[in-house]
Order: C-alpha cells, then sequence, then structure tokens
C-alpha cells in the first residue's frame, strides 16, 4: 500500500466516526495518531529501501554432477550469504545451470540465462571448451564471462576474440616444465603420455608445451596413448586393454605421464594397468593438476590401484581466512552431500568463492551502478585483491602469476605431501613468501636441490630404490648385448671359436658392475658380423 493511500483511507475512515466528548476520545484518538505516524513511517522506509536495493543477478555454469561442480557451487553460495548478511543497498543472486557433462551444453545454458534470469555476468566453466563457447555468446550480449579455465597455450589476439572472457586461471607451461623437472631429477630419458580426448582437442597444447620442456632437459616422448571420451564408449574395459597391451609391447619406456582424464576412465584405466602389470616394478605414474585435484574425494578402490603414483597440485595457503571458510564448507558440504567420501574443499572451490569476490569488489568499486557492462568488465580486470586461491590479478585477460605447485604421492587412501616447485627454484621442501612472492629452499639451509628431498612410496617393492623408468631385462626378454666379431684389440671384446660368451677387458668390467647392482639383468650375447657403422645405427634404431 503507497503511502498517499494509506493516509487517505485512514482519513476517511476517521470521518465516519460517530461524534462523542473530547474527554471521552483524548486518549485513543492520541494512541491512533501515534499509530498513524508510525505507519507512514515504516511505509516510507519500504518505499526508500526498494528504491536503493539493488540485485545483481550472477549465473554459474558447471557440472553439478562432478565433485568440483559440487565444491563449486558450495563455495559460491557461502560467498554470495557473506556478501548479502553485510551488504544494506545491494544483493545478489546466484543462478546455476547444469551441464552434466555435456560441454556442447554450455552455450545453450548462456543463452538462457542471459535471456531468462537477465543476469549480468556469468561464471564456472571447468573446461576450456566450455568457456569458448560461453565466451561467444558473452560477446554477442556483452556480458562478462569468468571461467575457471584456461587453455594450455593462449592462442594468438585472444583479447581481442573474446573481449569479455576472464580467465582464473594461468595456462599449463609451469606445469608441463615442474613434469619435465621431475623427470630429469631422476634421469628417465623416455616417457609415455597419456590423456583422455575431449571435443575439441584441448589436450594437444599441453602436449606440445609438454614435448618442448622434456626436450630442454634431455628426455623424449617415446608414445602418445590419447584415450577416447569415456561417455563414448560401449565397452571401455575392452578399449583400454587393447591400448595397454600396445604399451607393453611397443615401449620400452615405464614412465607414464597422464596428462588429463575424467574420473570413470581413470578408474577404468589405473584398475586394467594394475592387472596387465604396469603398475609395479620400475614403471612410473605421473598425473597432471586437473586429476590431483579431485584425487583426495575419490573412494578407496582408485587409491589402491594407484599406489605409489606422483601427482601435481596446486598449492594455496591454510592461513586464517581458508581456515574459517573450510570450516563452514565442512559443514555445508557435509549436510548437503551425504555420499561424498571427503569433505574438504579443493582448489576449484577456492577459485569459485574469489570469483565471487571479484565480482563484489567491482560492484564497490563502481558504487552499485553496473548498467553499463563496459565499465563492470573494466572494473573487474582491474581486481587485485589476494583471496583464497592465491594473488588475484589480470593481465591480458588472465591470471599471469604462476602458481605454486606442490608434488604428492599417493600412500594408501591418501595423498602425501613432498616437495613444493616454483620456476625460480625447483624442487623444495620449504616455502616462504617475500616481497608478495614464494620463495622456496630446502630445510638445511642449502642450495635448492634439482630432485625430492623426501621419501617417495613408488610402485611395486623397490626396497627403497627408485624406479629405472624403462623395461627391465626378465628370464623371458634378456637383453641383448650386441657385440663386434672384428675389433682392433681383441684383449677389449672377442668371440672364442665355439664359445657362446665372448671374452675380454669390456666383458670383464661389465660382470663386475652387474654384481655390484641390487637387482639382476638377464642378458645374452650376440655376435655382429658387418660394418661398425652399421652396428651402432642398428643399436639406435632400437
Amino acid at each position: 500500500m503507497k503511502r498517499a493511500n494509506l493516509f487517505t483511507k485512514v482519513n476517511s475512515q476517521l470521518r465516519t466516526c460517530p461524534l462523542i466528548p473530547v474527554n471521552k476520545v483524548l486518549k485513543p484518538c492520541f494512541l491512533l495518531s501515534v499509530l498513524i505516524t508510525f505507519l507512514l513511517i515504516l511505509c516510507n522506509g519500504v518505499e526508500a529501501a526498494a528504491s536503493t536495493n539493488k540485485v545483481t543477478n550472477i549465473g554459474a555454469i558447471i557440472d553439478g554432477n562432478s565433485r568440483t561442480g559440487k565444491e563449486e557451487k558450495t563455495a559460491m553460495e557461502i560467498a554470495v550469504q557473506n556478501f548479502n548478511n553485510i551488504s544494506r543497498n545491494h544483493k545478489l543472486s546466484l543462478h546455476f545451470k547444469h551441464l552434466k557433462g555435456d560441454p556442447l551444453q554450455a552455450a545453450y545454458a548462456a543463452e538462457e540465462l542471459i535471456k531468462e534470469k537477465k543476469v549480468e555476468v556469468i561464471i564456472g566453466m571447468d573446461k576450456w571448451e566450455e568457456a569458448v563457447l560461453v565466451a561467444n555468446i558473452g560477446n554477442q550480449s556483452q556480458v562478462p564471462i569468468l571461467s575457471f579455465a584456461a587453455p594450455a597455450r593462449t592462442p594468438i589476439l585472444t583479447s581481442l576474440r573474446w573481449p569479455f572472457l576472464i580467465r582464473m586461471a594461468s595456462d599449463g607451461s609451469e606445469q608441463m616444465r615442474c613434469i619435465a623437472a621431475l623427470v630429469h631429477s631422476y634421469n628417465w630419458k623416455r616417457v609415455v603420455v597419456i590423456y583422455e580426448d575431449d571435443v575439441l582437442g584441448s589436450e594437444s597444447g599441453n602436449l606440445a608445451l609438454l614435448t618442448k620442456a622434456l626436450q630442454e632437459v634431455g628426455s623424449e616422448i617415446e608414445y602418445r596413448l590419447v584415450l577416447p571420451q569415456f561417455s563414448f564408449l560401449t565397452h571401455p574395459k575392452d578399449v583400454v586393454q587393447d591400448e595397454l597391451k600396445k604399451l607393453q609391447h611397443q615401449t620400452k619406456a615405464r614412465v607414464f605421464i597422464v596428462l588429463q582424464s575424467s574420473l570413470p576412465m581413470l578408474t577404468c584405466f589405473f584398475g586394467e594397468a594394475k592387472k596387465a602389470r604396469l603398475v609395479g616394478n620400475d614403471t612410473v605414474w605421473i598425473v597432471g593438476n586437473s586429476i590431483t585435484s579431485f584425487l583426495d574425494s575419490v573412494d578407496n578402490p582408485v587409491f589402491s590401484s594407484m599406489e605409489g603414483t606422483l601427482g601435481i597440485k596446486t598449492y594455496y595457503s591454510s592461513n586464517s581466512s581458508y581456515k574459517r571458510f573450510e570450516a563452514l564448507f565442512q559443514k555445508i558440504f557435509r549436510s548437503e552431500y551425504l555420499n561424498e567420501y571427503d569433505f574438504q574443499p579443493g582448489i576449484q572451490a577456492l577459485r569459485a568463492y574469489d570469483s565471487i569476490g571479484i565480482i563484489t569488489q567491482a560492484i564497490e568499486k563502481l558504487g552499485s551502478n553496473i548498467t553499463s557492462p563496459k565499465m563492470f568488465l573494466n572494473s573487474v580486470l582491474e581486481t587485485d585483491f589476494t583471496g583464497l586461491s592465491g594473488r588475484i590479478r589480470f593481465k591480458d585477460g588472465m591470471l599471469p602469476d604462476a602458481p605454486t605447485l606442490r608434488i604428492v604421492n599417493v600412500v594408501g587412501k591418501k595423498c602425501e605431501e613432498l616437495d613444493f616447485w616454483l620456476p625460480n627454484c625447483g624442487f623444495s621442501d620449504t616455502l616462504y613468501v617475500e616481497q608478495g612472492k614464494g620463495r622456496c629452499r630446502n630445510s638445511d639451509g642449502g642450495k635448492t636441490s634439482g630432485g625430492l628431498s623426501g621419501p617417495v612410496i613408488w610402485p611395486g617393492d623397490l626396497n627403497g630404490r627408485d624406479p629405472k623408468g624403462w623395461a627391465m631385462p626378465s628370464e623371458a626378454k634378456p637383453m641383448r648385448i650386441i657385440v663386434p666379431k672384428r675389433t682392433s684389440f681383441n684383449k677389449f671384446v672377442t668371440f672364442r671359436t665355439g664359445d657362446e660368451r665372448p671374452v675380454g677387458f669390456c666383458v670383464d668390467l661389465f660382470d663386475e658392475v652387474v654384481k655390484r647392482l641390487n637387482y639382476s639383468i638377464p642378458h645374452v650375447f650376440f655376435e655382429f658380423d658387418g660394418p661398425y657403422g652399421d652396428m651402432i645405427q642398428g643399436v639406435f634404431n632400437k
């Protein structure tokens, strides 16, 4: 009811009242006047609040069925509730769209949010192919898009092509350098790269970065295994088994790097790899950040088949702000998702929380006036604060600061944290902050080492030694050693007539080395009768 209408109605009711002596109505009329005054003030306050209470509609596109999506939803709701509790004249309203594992629905979801919910900004999109589709819609409607994903390699003129796209992530170059540094620290020369394909083939960018990073440390990719999308497979186990057979028979490298995989494919692949004894003695398994981020939330059967795996993980500080958020997150997440295995927030939850912080800072900077999409976009791009996930600032539409990475080791039912890794200092067991940037050093105060300082649990039973990273010789497949028939000096090595084994200084030295190894190397010798250059070329080709 409007104030004027209320006033007119009350006056009309007063005029219809019968006349009675003043002394009998003095007190009731006084009380009535007080009541009328109170109602007028109350109505005026309601109208004022209604006129100043601005509501910003925020769209969120996530995979609500995935663990990551559930974490993001909870984190966003906490951030929105925190803002709404303290803001008097501005409120946020969240509107979710769930992709259910299908990236192609992202564009349709964005259109619905913009047209039906009148959202002024869209956040989410954990995959780059989703972010690209939504960014096209954002361009058409001039709606800022905050994506949790970024391409492995930033395409040329990305900011011009998608001016309303903001990437709350850095590219994959530092992670690939970290993996290459890990390979180099154990002197593994050849690796096998494995990843599950996606709609846009996004992992090809990471593959190119990893190839370059490995070449810089003297290693190379021997074999690349591209798995089809799990959702497209009728009999995934059969497909995985066939691919594993190729690995067993066509490759010598036993350092396996899994760059990206969905949880169903990861579960199937590691289960079958363990049955095929590819997760065992002298094998190495390294998984990328996108996989490690959800490992803590998976069930025990997956962990049992990944025992000894190393993972790359984005590090974040457990400061007081994080601990307050963590306590609230666990309480809400536990009550809403009873079937989940773990209730700890991951890095994606922290980024989701910070994404709301970016929006609220932009709102406060503009004084709640975000009617201009370009002004709002520019305000977001000028963000600079330290959030739960780290420093939040943008350059060319993405986070420019290299993340601090941490190596974790799958042991038993959890991931044990090992060393930190930073581009400026490599691996270290200690991290500190200097002038706002991460620095690392070893606990003994010495120079940062090139390898991992802590003990690592590897697949199989290695009795404390590090894996060789290549297919070890066996009695069924012994090491083949070629010996030239014609030599310039027989004392070094020669085959005597009728002997199956050569003799000479080189053979004696080889035997002494093998004796001192803490493992056996079954081997056989073959005589080669031909040019020395052909022999060397034959060994190289193997």
